[in-house]
């Protein structure tokens, strides 16, 4: 699963696809309406492979989270973000059962989920057990 080039820009919902670099920043463009917009040194940005979930044994990097979610739901479409936070908790205990409750809030949740069905929307999940299994069917012929 490939999220180095997408990214989360504070101040803007949605998620961003890295197009091009710039002398002063770079173009992304939305994942949600595909507009490309200038984003410069000033903006606070997060590229979603260096986002974690603090769990109770460290952290679990988003991809791992990702793929969780995707195997609970075999690659469809999660939850709605917008459930109640009992419901979210439920969900989150599902996916990620040693996540940290005092270090991860529920507008974390939320965000994880919707990142999640947005990306799964594009098509930009990609199961990270399959290209393993036909490698591994690969090499037994």
């Amino acid at each position: 699963m490939s999220l180095d080039k997408i990214v989360s820009i504070s101040g803007k919902p949605g998620l961003y696809h890295l197009r091009a670099q710039t002398r002063s920043g770079f173009i992304a463009e939305s994942l949600t309406d595909g507009k490309k917009i200038p984003v410069g040194l000033r903006h606070n940005v997060s590229v979603l492979s260096e986002i974690s979930i603090y769990t109770l044994d460290g952290e679990a990097p988003l991809r791992d989270v990702f793929a969780k979610i995707a195997e609970k739901e075999n690659g469809e479409k999660a939850i709605s973000h917008k459930v109640a936070k009992d419901e979210l908790e439920a969900y989150f205990f599902d996916v990620l059962p040693n996540f940290d409750e005092d270090r991860v809030y529920a507008s974390d949740m939320k965000k994880v989920i919707q990142w999640y069905n947005l990306l799964q929307a594009n098509d930009l999940l990609e199961t990270t057990e399959a290209p393993s299994e036909t490698a591994k069917a690969d090499e037994e012929e």
